[in-house]
């Protein structure tokens, strides 16, 4: 038997970089290795990086980011022969005025929009959203899958919130077991993982423990914000099946070839 080569570098430019393959599903398979990827941005990839990448055999990239995002970090590297798709989906904070807030407000306007549960509260708010208000991104990505768009690799910002969802989306189309989805998600919380925070620097309070203490409900990836939006599939469409089904028109054929793609 060939032996997999290791699909968890260290890579130096591109943060929580990870094989979604091994994982179980409720009736005995598993993902497949080496056909879902997941990470934050490529944007400030190594040449080493892109060459680890490129010898991935990717069909794909989704790339989640919004406008401000690609301003912000740049644009991806390129990938020769792979095919980079810009879906991008709502941010979970909100967009570009707030996250200029984060970087370069000062502490009484940080506290004023994070404080006493807000930042963790926008968070649920916005997971909730991307599941009811996004069903067309993730029905894009589920139907791609099944036709031809694997060895895939998804990504938004830290590839921690959009890309996260995304991820758990089709890991409950696969019929991967819940608690496993969920363990999947909280592994961006390692600490080799987490998105570098950028403040401007430019007040004496940039880094003190308050300010990154407001700013953890941002940079955290928290089993009660993927909980809202397993919770939202519930009351909103009675279930995974019915949110597949109805929700991202996923045919059950479809969704078989899907499996038959990813799963061992």
């Amino acid at each position: 038997m060939t032996q997999v080569p290791s699909t968890e570098p260290e890579l130096a430019g591109v943060r929580n970089f990870r094989d979604v393959g091994g994982l179980p599903t409720v009736d005995g398979r598993r993902v497949r290795q080496g056909v879902l990827f997941r990470s934050g941005h490529l944007a400030h990839a190594t040449d080493e990086d892109a060459a680890f990448l490129g010898a991935l055999g990717l069909h794909t990239i989704f790339d989640f980011r919004n406008a401000a995002d690609v301003t912000l970090e740049g644009p991806d590297v390129e990938l020769p022969g792979v095919r980079h798709v810009s879906l991008p989906l709502s941010d979970p904070a909100d967009g570009a005025e707030f996250w200029r807030m984060v970087r370069d407000g000062d502490l009484d306007q940080l506290r004023g929009i994070l404080a006493d549960g807000k930042g963790a509260h926008r968070m649920i708010a916005s997971y909730r959203m991307i599941i009811k208000g996004r069903t067309d991104e993730h029905s894009r990505v589920l139907h791609a899958l099944a036709d031809d768009s694997v060895p895939v690799l998804m990504h938004c910002a830290a590839g921690k919130d959009r890309a996260g969802l995304s991820i758990a989306v089709t890991l409950l189309a696969l019929g991967v077991e819940r608690d496993a989805i969920v363990e999947d998600y909280l592994e961006s919380n390692a600490k080799h993982r987490r998105y570098k925070v950028r403040r401007s620097g430019t007040s004496p309070s940039a880094y003190s423990p308050e300010v990154m203490e407001l700013l953890s409900p941002l940079f955290d990836a928290r089993a009660e914000y993927l909980a809202a939006a397993l919770e939202t599939i519930e009351e909103t469409w009675g279930g995974v099946d019915p949110y597949l089904e109805r929700g991202l028109r996923l045919a059950p054929e479809t969704r078989e070839r899907l499996r038959e793609r990813l799963l061992d």
